[in-house]
């Protein structure tokens, strides 16, 4: 570095006058930043070397902010993941950046590429919408998906209707968080731990166009991920290298059990079979099944103190709507039962059916194979027609009934095995590590069939509902899942 010297100061010179000097002198240094950049600045072979991370300014009119992954200098080192977990503060196990790898051929050799990802402020996020109390919101400067920590209950309905498996629940906290760009951060200027964390810069941030109703342009996303046309994700994935048709995740043949959900499966059942009974006429058994039911949800949400505000999602959430029509449905069985079941009951039967409806919709709306609505809404309208006409084989005992009872059981578990045999995810899950759990579903409706047919109803009354209970946690557990790609473990 080159110095301009400058005469030592003489004895009368203050204190003052000596540092302005000193500092004047600081500021005529050639350091080696300031030969950097005005080299960066004059000299073409460095031109595209260096790029900025995060943009220089706000998104315009029409503009996200959006994560952009070089795949070519992404090396799956994971600084991106530590860096978010430290700063973002989150548990041992909580991850709000995920690292995965897609493996295929290219021109006859083998082909694999490191995959990092985190949340992609979806220009139609399915969390958003799904949300019962609107703790989601999309910042309509920046387009980032925020949760709001403060509202969520910790339903965990996001989860299920995020393809991309970003949102996670902390059990300690008992509510839902994930990534939200590091907001606070850009709002100053400064790029997200990912960003700043990776030694390659393989991770930065673009703006990219949003079009109208909710559309943004997905053909830079990753193909080897659940596809983009349910949510439409901003992310882009860029390589100099086009990535081969044959990539596919690294974990797709993996056996993955999911969480079994217990308290929305005693819920579940409970309203499918309430209805079936209010259906059939059996108006107090109806008000049980309802009453436990709904209690047993309460067990699912994380902060059960604040689901009174489950309304503020009714306009996009069906998870709201089931709320509301259950809500109602107790107290207008309990009328129907206690007061006037000429008036009351036909409006139960009526809020009863919407609400199944809504229960349907709830699972069906989702990326997943496994919760189709042509198989879920068999699953739950049998589950209603079996309450009905065991309570009817119960009151009016005839072998008519009890073969129409035998023959809707044994329907159902036809249409169960042939749904498995379509999902390879859900079939290797059954087939695997629930293969007890999935027999013992068969065999109760066997063995409720043989207890009808030697006379001992109340026997089959109570092996029908185990094998509804066993069925619906199979339900959950077995559900294919929609994630971006991972990493194949022993």
């Amino acid at each position: 570095m080159s110095i301009e010297p400058i005469a030592p100061p003489s004895a009368q010179e203050s204190g003052p006058v000596l540092l302005a000097a000193l500092l004047a002198e600081q500021g005529r240094l050639a350091t080696p930043v300031a030969r950097f950049a005005r080299n960066h600045e004059t000299e073409p072979a460095l031109a595209g070397v260096y790029r900025d991370l995060i943009p220089l300014g706000a998104p315009g009119p029409g503009e996200q902010y959006a994560f952009e992954v070089d795949l070519d200098s992404c090396t799956g080192c994971k600084a991106c993941v530590a860096a978010c977990h430290s700063l973002n503060g989150l548990d041992d196990n909580e991850t709000w950046r995920d690292v995965g790898l897609i493996l295929g051929s290219a021109d006859g050799l083998p082909y694999q590429q490191t995959i990092t990802s985190a949340c992609h402020h979806c220009a139609d996020p399915a969390c958003l919408n799904g949300c019962p109390v609107a703790a989601y919101e999309k910042d309509p400067a920046t387009g980032i998906v925020r949760h709001l920590d403060d509202q969520c209950i910790g339903c965990q309905y996001c989860i299920l209707t995020c393809p991309y498996d970003v949102p996670k629940y902390n059990e300690r906290l008992g509510i839902v968080r994930k990534c939200d760009l590091c907001h606070g951060r850009l709002a100053h200027g400064e790029a997200p731990a990912c960003v700043q964390a990776c030694p390659t810069s393989a991770i930065r941030v673009v703006t990219v166009h949003a079009g109208s109703g909710r559309r943004v342009d997905t053909s830079a996303f990753l193909d080897a991920a659940p596809p983009p046309g349910h949510t439409f994700p901003t992310s882009r994935y860029v390589s100099a290298r086009p990535i081969p048709d044959s990539a596919h995740p690294a974990d797709a043949g993996a056996t993955i059990v999911q969480h079994g959900h217990a308290p929305l499966a005693f819920m579940l059942v409970g309203t499918q079979l309430s209805l079936g009974a209010l259906l059939a006429g059996a108006r107090v058994p109806a008000l049980l099944l309802a009453a436990a039911g709904l209690l047993a949800s309460v067990a699912h949400l994380g902060r059960p103190e604040r689901a009174w505000r489950t309304f503020l999602g009714l306009r996009t959430s069906w998870l709201s709507r089931e709320i509301l029509l259950f809500g109602a449905y107790l107290p207008l069985l309990a009328l129907s039962a206690l007061a006037s079941p000429a008036v009351f009951g036909p409006l139960a039967a009526v809020v009863g059916v919407a609400g199944v409806v809504s229960s349907v919709m709830i699972y069906s709306v989702t990326p997943r194979h496994y919760w189709r609505l042509p198989w879920t809404l068999a699953r739950f309208g049998s589950t209603v027609a079996m309450g009905a006409l065991a309570v009817a084989a119960l009151h009016r005992p005839s072998s008519f009934a009890v073969l129409a009872f035998s023959t809707v059981s044994l329907v159902r578990l036809a249409l169960e095995l042939a749904q498995a045999s379509r999902v390879p995810a859900s079939r290797r899950v059954l087939n695997g590590p629930l293969r007890t759990q999935h027999l013992a579903r068969h065999a109760f409706p066997i063995l409720a069939i043989s207890a009808w047919c030697f006379g001992l109803p109340v026997a089959g009354l109570g092996l029908l509902g185990l094998g509804e209970l066993f069925e619906r946690t199979l339900f959950f557990k077995a559900v294919d899942p929609s994630k971006m790609p991972g990493i194949a473990r022993p």
